[in-house]
C-alpha cells in the first residue's frame, strides 16, 4: 500500500484518515450491489471507521449537495450544448447522470464525513503498524 502525506490526496483516494494507507471501502465503486460496504476498521492501523452508531446519517446532507451540484451542472450543459431542448431532455439527462454517479457521490460523502467530522487526524507513525489502536482518536 502506498502512503501519501497529503490529506487531500488521501481523501480523493478514499484512504484511512489516520494512516492514509488503508482503504475506506471493501469493494470497487463499480460493484453495484456492495459499493457502500466499509470494513469495520482500517486493516493497516486499526482505526474504526464508524466513530459512533448512525455516524453516516449526516453524510446524506453531503450527498444531497453533491446531487444538487450534479443536477445544476448537467442542466447547464444541456442548455448550452443542446440549445435549450425540450423539458424531457433535461429530465432524462439529469436523471441519468444522477443515477450513474450515485455510487461515487455516496462514497465521497462518507469519506468527507469521516475526514471532517470523525475526529481523526493524520498520524504518520500509525502507518508502520506500530499502533493497532481501535479508538476514534
Amino acid at each position: 500500500m502506498q502512503k501519501t502525506d497529503s490529506t487531500f490526496l488521501a481523501m480523493l483516494e478514499q484512504k484511512c484518515p489516520r494512516c492514509h494507507q488503508g482503504p475506506l471501502f471493501s469493494t470497487s465503486a463499480f460493484n453495484l450491489s456492495r459499493f457502500a460496504d466499509m470494513p469495520e476498521a482500517c486493516p493497516v492501523c486499526g482505526q474504526r471507521y464508524e466513530p459512533e452508531p448512525g455516524f453516516y446519517w449526516g453524510a446524506m446532507y453531503i450527498t444531497f449537495a453533491f446531487s444538487t451540484g450534479i443536477m445544476l451542472v448537467v442542466g447547464f450543459l444541456v442548455y448550452f450544448l443542446l440549445n435549450d431542448p425540450d423539458t424531457w431532455v433535461y429530465v432524462t439527462a439529469v436523471a441519468f447522470f444522477a443515477v450513474i454517479l450515485t455510487p461515487l457521490s455516496l462514497r465521497y460523502s462518507r469519506t468527507l464525513m469521516l475526514y471532517l467530522f470523525g475526529g481523526v487526524r493524520y498520524q504518520p507513525d500509525r502507518a508502520n503498524g506500530t499502533g493497532r489502536a481501535t479508538t476514534a482518536s
